[in-house]
């Protein structure tokens, strides 16, 4: 018998060949794929260490018949994660935990949270769960449920608090990089558009398409916005910054901005104009729980 992890572990009854007992194989003694292995119940939650007997199965995550004795060999290349491994590992970076801490968050393996962030996987919903609590989310935004609605829709807190943020920590908060939003007055009437930003001496800088909508900041004051939201604990904050905006003409500027731009604009083509706001004025608020 051979396994990999996230396959599961079924334990047959020898007279009928129903299924007496499943679990998913969180850890692997062998760098072969032979038992023992360790399995996580889907019964009881609890991980024990099994050496199957002749009751016992392999079945491949994804293939409910339990055709084959195991997965088959991951294809030659580097790893190509599913969508729940790539949500996994970017909600894991951008809260700044390793995977060993979220990995004992959740009560599992690291090197089983490794093999979910590296391999299309199918983890059972105890799993997901775990890993949910483990990154203060909900399993909806792990399987991208909700990645085509607007942020927010959960219920409000039972007793909020809202609090001004001081100018210091709205810098702290945007950061070096990121996607903010933009207000500019067009000849059609106001607009609020999406940009990647980059933060450079203090300045909010992007880049742009001459005679696009972002463009018209170009000398004027402007309004600039970011936020975060936690739908899982309906928690957030946004930062709002005003201020002149203009373009930048200088070439080597211009060059050391490209240069250093942690991406490219997402909504790609040609996008070689940057505009400059320097925030005049820096505010944001916080919600919180204010209960017990």
């Amino acid at each position: 018998m051979r396994a990999h992890l996230g396959d599961h572990l079924v334990i047959e009854s020898p007279t009928t060949g129903a299924t007496r007992r499943d679990g998913e194989i969180v850890g692997l003694h062998h760098d072969d794929g032979t038992p023992p292995y360790d399995v996580r119940w889907s019964d009881t939650e609890d991980v024990t260490l099994v050496f199957p007997g002749p009751d016992a199965r392999v079945r491949p995550p994804g293939n409910p018949s339990g055709a084959g004795a195991a997965a088959p060999p991951p294809p030659a290349g580097p790893p190509d994660p599913g969508d729940i491994g790539r949500r996994l590992a970017a909600e894991r970076e951008r809260q700044g935990l390793s995977r060993e801490e979220t990995a004992r968050r959740a009560r599992m393996a690291p090197d089983y949270l490794a093999y979910l962030e590296e391999h299309p996987a199918d983890p059972s919903t105890a799993t997901l769960i775990r890993l949910a609590a483990a990154l203060r989310t909900n399993v909806r935004a792990l399987r991208g449920g909700g990645a085509d609605l607007p942020p927010g829709q959960g219920l409000a807190l039972l007793h909020p608090r809202l609090s001004d943020l001081a100018p210091d920590e709205c810098r702290t908060l945007l950061s070096t990089h990121g996607v903010g939003r933009v207000s500019v007055t067009t000849a059609e009437g106001p607009a609020v558009v999406p940009v990647n930003y980059e933060v450079v001496d203090d300045s909010i800088v992007f880049r742009t398409a001459p005679g696009s909508v972002p463009a018209a900041a170009v000398g004027s004051e402007v309004a600039f916005e970011v936020d975060r939201l936690d739908e899982a604990m309906s928690q957030g904050w946004s930062v709002l910054a005003v201020g002149p905006a203009r373009a930048v003409t200088g070439p080597e500027e211009a060059r050391h901005l490209s240069e250093s731009a942690h991406s490219t604009p997402w909504a790609g083509g040609e996008r070689e104009m940057w505009v400059s706001i320097r925030p005049t004025r820096l505010t944001g608020r916080r919600i919180t729980s204010d209960g017990p």
